[in-house]
Protein backbone atom coordinates (compact mmCIF):
# COMPACT_ATOMS: atom_id res chain seq x y z
CA UNK A 1 0.00 0.00 0.00
CA UNK A 2 1.39 3.46 -1.15
CA UNK A 3 1.49 6.35 1.02
CA UNK A 4 -1.18 8.62 -0.07
CA UNK A 5 -0.29 12.33 -0.94
CA UNK A 6 -0.95 14.19 1.87
CA UNK A 7 -1.46 12.33 5.61
CA UNK A 8 -2.38 14.58 8.45
CA UNK A 9 -0.14 15.06 10.80
CA UNK A 10 -0.79 13.72 14.23
CA UNK A 11 1.01 17.01 15.60
CA UNK A 12 -0.70 19.34 12.61
CA UNK A 13 -4.29 21.62 13.02
CA UNK A 14 -5.25 23.60 10.14
CA UNK A 15 -4.15 27.29 11.26
CA UNK A 16 -6.59 29.96 12.36
CA UNK A 17 -8.09 31.58 9.16
CA UNK A 18 -7.27 29.06 6.44
CA UNK A 19 -10.42 28.22 4.61
CA UNK A 20 -11.53 24.19 5.48
CA UNK A 21 -11.46 21.73 2.31
CA UNK A 22 -14.73 21.71 0.43
CA UNK A 23 -14.63 17.80 1.63
CA UNK A 24 -13.38 18.27 5.15
CA UNK A 25 -15.43 16.18 7.75
CA UNK A 26 -18.26 17.95 10.33
CA UNK A 27 -17.25 16.24 13.95
CA UNK A 28 -20.10 14.57 15.14
CA UNK A 29 -21.31 13.90 18.52
CA UNK A 30 -19.78 11.01 20.42
CA UNK A 31 -22.92 8.98 20.06
CA UNK A 32 -22.84 9.57 15.80
CA UNK A 33 -19.34 9.32 16.19
CA UNK A 34 -19.59 5.31 17.34
CA UNK A 35 -21.97 4.95 14.80
CA UNK A 36 -20.37 6.36 11.60
CA UNK A 37 -16.93 4.47 12.89
CA UNK A 38 -18.66 1.13 13.28
CA UNK A 39 -21.16 1.29 9.85
CA UNK A 40 -19.54 3.48 7.70
CA UNK A 41 -18.05 2.83 4.77
CA UNK A 42 -14.21 2.43 4.96
CA UNK A 43 -12.02 3.70 1.99
CA UNK A 44 -7.94 3.27 2.96
CA UNK A 45 -6.50 6.33 1.73
CA UNK A 46 -2.56 5.37 2.51
CA UNK A 47 -0.51 3.37 5.64
CA UNK A 48 1.50 5.34 8.50
CA UNK A 49 4.85 3.92 7.88
CA UNK A 50 6.58 4.58 10.83
CA UNK A 51 4.21 2.49 12.91
CA UNK A 52 5.32 -0.82 14.06
CA UNK A 53 1.84 -2.15 13.22
CA UNK A 54 -0.11 -2.07 9.96
CA UNK A 55 -1.91 1.90 10.57
CA UNK A 56 -4.23 2.25 7.85
CA UNK A 57 -5.45 6.40 7.06
CA UNK A 58 -8.62 6.09 6.12
CA UNK A 59 -12.00 7.78 5.40
CA UNK A 60 -15.45 7.07 6.45
CA UNK A 61 -18.77 7.78 5.11
CA UNK A 62 -22.66 6.79 6.53
CA UNK A 63 -25.43 8.13 5.31
CA UNK A 64 -24.05 11.73 4.44
CA UNK A 65 -21.79 11.91 7.51
CA UNK A 66 -18.33 11.46 6.85
CA UNK A 67 -15.03 11.62 8.65
CA UNK A 68 -11.24 10.31 9.06
CA UNK A 69 -9.63 7.48 11.05
CA UNK A 70 -7.19 5.09 11.56
CA UNK A 71 -7.86 1.95 11.12
CA UNK A 72 -5.76 -0.82 12.70
CA UNK A 73 -6.67 -4.61 11.36
CA UNK A 74 -5.37 -7.34 13.40
CA UNK A 75 -4.04 -9.23 10.44
CA UNK A 76 -1.10 -6.59 10.03
CA UNK A 77 -0.32 -6.99 14.13
CA UNK A 78 3.25 -7.77 14.58
CA UNK A 79 3.45 -11.08 17.24
CA UNK A 80 4.47 -9.85 21.39
CA UNK A 81 6.21 -11.97 22.93
CA UNK A 82 3.95 -11.11 26.33
CA UNK A 83 0.76 -10.62 24.47
CA UNK A 84 -1.83 -12.92 22.87
CA UNK A 85 -1.22 -12.96 19.25
CA UNK A 86 -4.75 -11.03 17.41
CA UNK A 87 -5.82 -9.27 20.99
CA UNK A 88 -4.34 -5.64 19.91
CA UNK A 89 -7.13 -4.27 18.35
CA UNK A 90 -9.54 -5.68 21.32
CA UNK A 91 -7.78 -3.92 23.89
CA UNK A 92 -7.75 -0.29 22.13
CA UNK A 93 -11.42 -0.91 22.22
CA UNK A 94 -11.16 -1.70 25.67
CA UNK A 95 -8.83 1.62 26.43
CA UNK A 96 -11.13 3.50 24.90
CA UNK A 97 -14.27 1.89 26.90
CA UNK A 98 -12.25 2.54 30.58
CA UNK A 99 -11.51 6.31 29.50
CA UNK A 100 -15.08 6.88 28.47
CA UNK A 101 -16.04 5.18 31.86
CA UNK A 102 -13.79 7.58 34.03
CA UNK A 103 -15.84 10.25 32.01
CA UNK A 104 -11.93 12.32 31.21
CA UNK A 105 -12.58 10.82 27.96
CA UNK A 106 -8.86 11.21 27.14
CA UNK A 107 -9.35 8.25 24.12
CA UNK A 108 -10.99 9.14 20.78
CA UNK A 109 -14.06 7.57 20.07
CA UNK A 110 -13.06 3.32 19.11
CA UNK A 111 -14.93 0.18 17.89
CA UNK A 112 -13.69 -2.79 16.79
CA UNK A 113 -15.74 -4.08 13.29
CA UNK A 114 -14.87 -5.89 10.03
CA UNK A 115 -12.84 -3.78 7.20
CA UNK A 116 -10.97 -3.96 3.72
CA UNK A 117 -8.48 -6.14 5.78
CA UNK A 118 -10.88 -8.28 8.02
CA UNK A 119 -11.46 -7.55 11.80
CA UNK A 120 -10.09 -4.61 13.18
CA UNK A 121 -9.86 -1.48 15.33
CA UNK A 122 -11.19 1.86 14.11
CA UNK A 123 -10.26 5.06 15.64
CA UNK A 124 -11.77 8.56 15.01
CA UNK A 125 -8.82 10.69 13.75
CA UNK A 126 -7.17 13.80 15.91
CA UNK A 127 -5.68 16.59 14.50
CA UNK A 128 -3.26 18.47 17.14
CA UNK A 129 -2.13 21.67 18.07
CA UNK A 130 1.61 20.93 18.13
CA UNK A 131 1.85 24.20 19.61
CA UNK A 132 1.32 22.45 23.07
CA UNK A 133 4.86 20.99 24.69
CA UNK A 134 3.86 18.53 26.99
CA UNK A 135 7.62 17.28 27.14
CA UNK A 136 11.23 18.39 27.52
CA UNK A 137 14.82 18.06 28.15
CA UNK A 138 16.39 20.33 30.56
CA UNK A 139 19.52 21.12 32.05
CA UNK A 140 20.58 20.91 35.22
CA UNK A 141 18.75 18.58 38.08
CA UNK A 142 15.19 20.20 38.74
CA UNK A 143 12.32 20.28 36.67
CA UNK A 144 11.34 24.22 37.07
CA UNK A 145 8.02 25.38 38.00
CA UNK A 146 5.24 23.61 36.13
CA UNK A 147 7.55 20.64 34.97
CA UNK A 148 7.62 17.17 36.84
CA UNK A 149 11.10 15.49 36.73
CA UNK A 150 11.03 12.09 35.19
CA UNK A 151 14.86 10.78 34.88
CA UNK A 152 18.23 11.47 33.43
CA UNK A 153 18.93 10.59 29.42
CA UNK A 154 21.53 10.49 27.79
CA UNK A 155 21.84 13.06 24.62
CA UNK A 156 24.91 11.97 23.35
CA UNK A 157 28.82 13.31 23.82
CA UNK A 158 28.64 11.94 27.27
CA UNK A 159 26.28 14.23 28.46
CA UNK A 160 22.84 13.89 29.96
CA UNK A 161 19.38 16.18 30.36
CA UNK A 162 16.60 15.86 32.64
CA UNK A 163 13.42 14.63 30.97
CA UNK A 164 10.57 16.77 32.07
CA UNK A 165 6.99 16.48 31.80
CA UNK A 166 4.17 19.27 31.98
CA UNK A 167 2.74 19.60 35.55
CA UNK A 168 -1.01 19.66 33.83
CA UNK A 169 -3.77 17.81 34.95
CA UNK A 170 -4.86 16.46 31.76
CA UNK A 171 -1.81 14.32 31.85
CA UNK A 172 -2.23 13.82 35.40
CA UNK A 173 -5.55 12.13 34.68
CA UNK A 174 -4.06 10.17 31.84
CA UNK A 175 -1.53 9.27 33.96
CA UNK A 176 -4.12 7.74 36.47
CA UNK A 177 -5.64 5.77 33.30
CA UNK A 178 -2.15 4.22 32.11
CA UNK A 179 -2.01 2.75 35.51
CA UNK A 180 -5.48 1.35 35.75
CA UNK A 181 -4.95 0.04 32.19
CA UNK A 182 -1.56 -1.24 33.05
CA UNK A 183 -0.28 0.80 29.76
CA UNK A 184 3.06 -1.11 28.45
CA UNK A 185 3.93 1.69 26.07
CA UNK A 186 3.22 5.23 27.20
CA UNK A 187 5.08 7.70 24.23
CA UNK A 188 5.34 11.27 23.86
CA UNK A 189 4.32 10.74 20.57
CA UNK A 190 1.07 9.01 22.05
CA UNK A 191 0.28 12.50 23.73
CA UNK A 192 -2.72 14.87 21.26
CA UNK A 193 -3.33 17.97 22.96
CA UNK A 194 -6.18 20.14 21.02
CA UNK A 195 -6.57 23.69 19.93
CA UNK A 196 -9.75 23.61 22.36
CA UNK A 197 -7.80 23.30 25.38
CA UNK A 198 -8.26 18.93 25.37
CA UNK A 199 -5.78 16.06 25.67
CA UNK A 200 -6.33 12.42 23.51
CA UNK A 201 -4.13 9.85 23.82
CA UNK A 202 -3.31 7.17 21.21
CA UNK A 203 -2.07 3.65 20.64
CA UNK A 204 -3.17 1.18 23.92
CA UNK A 205 -2.72 -2.25 22.34
CA UNK A 206 -0.09 -3.11 24.87
CA UNK A 207 -2.58 -2.56 27.43
CA UNK A 208 -4.41 -4.73 30.25
CA UNK A 209 -1.64 -7.31 30.42
CA UNK A 210 -2.71 -9.33 33.96
CA UNK A 211 1.24 -8.84 35.05
CA UNK A 212 2.40 -5.74 36.18
CA UNK A 213 3.50 -4.14 32.40
CA UNK A 214 3.16 -0.40 33.56
CA UNK A 215 5.89 1.51 31.00
CA UNK A 216 5.30 5.86 30.43
CA UNK A 217 7.20 8.83 30.65
CA UNK A 218 4.58 10.37 33.26
CA UNK A 219 6.24 9.13 36.31
CA UNK A 220 6.17 12.74 37.55
CA UNK A 221 3.84 12.12 40.13
CA UNK A 222 4.88 8.89 41.16
CA UNK A 223 4.29 7.89 45.50
CA UNK A 224 1.98 11.57 45.46
CA UNK A 225 -1.54 11.23 46.75
CA UNK A 226 -4.11 10.98 43.90
CA UNK A 227 -6.42 13.88 43.77
CA UNK A 228 -9.84 14.00 44.95
CA UNK A 229 -11.23 13.76 41.72
CA UNK A 230 -9.39 10.73 40.88
CA UNK A 231 -10.05 8.72 43.73
CA UNK A 232 -13.87 9.93 43.26
CA UNK A 233 -13.56 8.97 39.44
CA UNK A 234 -11.74 5.49 40.85
CA UNK A 235 -14.63 4.63 43.53
CA UNK A 236 -17.19 4.98 40.17
CA UNK A 237 -15.46 3.02 38.19
CA UNK A 238 -14.79 0.59 40.68
CA UNK A 239 -18.09 -0.14 41.22
CA UNK A 240 -19.39 -0.18 37.49
CA UNK A 241 -16.46 -2.90 37.21
CA UNK A 242 -18.58 -5.17 39.50
CA UNK A 243 -20.19 -8.83 38.23
CA UNK A 244 -23.45 -7.91 35.79
CA UNK A 245 -22.26 -4.51 35.40
CA UNK A 246 -22.59 -3.23 31.47
CA UNK A 247 -19.00 -1.70 31.48
CA UNK A 248 -17.70 -4.90 33.02
CA UNK A 249 -19.90 -6.80 30.45
CA UNK A 250 -18.14 -4.89 27.68
CA UNK A 251 -14.86 -5.40 29.12
CA UNK A 252 -15.27 -9.29 29.27
CA UNK A 253 -15.51 -9.30 25.27
CA UNK A 254 -12.53 -8.05 24.80
CA UNK A 255 -10.30 -8.92 27.37
CA UNK A 256 -9.97 -12.35 29.24
CA UNK A 257 -11.51 -12.96 32.73
CA UNK A 258 -7.72 -13.03 34.03
CA UNK A 259 -7.44 -9.81 32.48
CA UNK A 260 -10.84 -8.41 34.00
CA UNK A 261 -9.58 -9.87 37.49
CA UNK A 262 -6.39 -7.90 37.25
CA UNK A 263 -8.24 -4.73 35.72
CA UNK A 264 -10.63 -4.13 39.12
CA UNK A 265 -7.44 -5.39 41.59
CA UNK A 266 -5.46 -2.53 40.31
CA UNK A 267 -8.31 0.12 40.40
CA UNK A 268 -8.74 -1.08 44.24
CA UNK A 269 -4.99 -1.19 45.16
CA UNK A 270 -5.32 2.44 43.75
CA UNK A 271 -7.78 3.21 45.99
CA UNK A 272 -6.54 1.48 48.84
CA UNK A 273 -3.23 3.46 48.60
CA UNK A 274 -4.57 6.65 47.56
CA UNK A 275 -1.44 7.42 45.18
CA UNK A 276 0.48 7.41 42.47
CA UNK A 277 2.40 4.06 41.76
CA UNK A 278 6.03 3.57 41.35
CA UNK A 279 7.75 1.88 39.02
CA UNK A 280 8.15 -1.17 40.86
CA UNK A 281 11.59 -2.68 39.59
CA UNK A 282 10.83 -5.90 37.92
CA UNK A 283 9.98 -4.09 34.49
CA UNK A 284 11.65 -1.24 32.34
CA UNK A 285 9.83 1.66 33.81
CA UNK A 286 10.30 4.12 30.57
CA UNK A 287 9.62 2.68 26.93
CA UNK A 288 11.93 2.90 23.91
CA UNK A 289 12.28 5.01 22.31
CA UNK A 290 10.95 7.30 24.29
CA UNK A 291 9.01 8.96 21.37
Amino acid sequence: MSAPERIPPRGGVTPPGEPSAPDEPSEPDDSATLELLAHGELTVRGRIREASNAVLYCSVALDGQRGTCVYKPVAGERPLWDFPDGTLARREVAAYEMSRATGWDLVPPTVLRDGPYGEGMCQLWVEADDGVELLALVEGEEPGPGWKAVGFAEVGGGRTALLVHADDPRLRRLAVLDAVINNADRKGGHLLPTVDGGLYAIDHGTTFNAEDRLRTLLWGWATEPLTEEARGVLRTVAAELGEGRPLAARLARLITSAELDALRARVADLLRTGRHPEPGGQWPAIPWPPV
